[in-house]
């Protein structure tokens, strides 16, 4: 196994992170909303499998020495168009995990002068392979955060209305 600029490791753990993220909630407090305009626990998880998707396609995009923009797209439009919480969060954690296994694969396979290959993306911004990976970890960890205060802010509503 060659040496990689960022932890496959790190990358893969991000599946059982967001696992252990869920971890006995119910149903219901999968999609639980604070507001019409906040996400859910779900459509959290949909969203970040939205990013792994897109993401995916930017680093095939830059390994394969295209020059178009890397693409940008929609969050918000993306989890309201697909009724994201209508979905099951099992389901959508397997995709993602899905993906992640299969960029792992990739990962393993690149030079580290395939790690340097760069795009540039929707800001006019360049980009490397290694950043875009990177970065992918980053948002995980980030939304990782929002998921804690949906928990939260869901435990706290409970309370408040005495249904605890």
């Amino acid at each position: 196994m060659s040496q990689t600029p960022i932890s496959i490791d790190q990358y893969i753990r991000t599946y059982d992170q967001l696992q252990e993220a869920i971890a006995g909630l119910s149903e219901e407090q999968l999609v639980w909303k604070a507001s019409e305009k906040s996400w859910s626990v779900t459509e959290v998880l949909t969203h970040l499998t939205d990013h792994n998707l897109v993401v995916s396609f930017r680093i095939r995009e830059v390994l394969a020495g295209s020059e178009v923009r890397l693409p940008a797209f929609a969050q918000d439009e993306w989890v309201a168009g697909q009724r994201a919480n209508g979905a099951q969060a099992a389901d959508v954690l397997e995709a993602f995990r899905a993906l992640l296994l299969y960029n792992s694969l990739l990962f393993r396979r690149l030079s580290p002068e395939d790690w340097n290959k760069s795009g540039v993306n929707f800001k006019g911004q360049t980009v490397t392979v290694e950043a875009i990976a990177q970065s992918f970890i980053n948002h995980v960890h980030h939304h990782l955060g929002q998921i804690e205060r949906v928990k939260q802010a869901e435990k706290s509503s409970r309370e408040s209305s005495g249904a605890v």
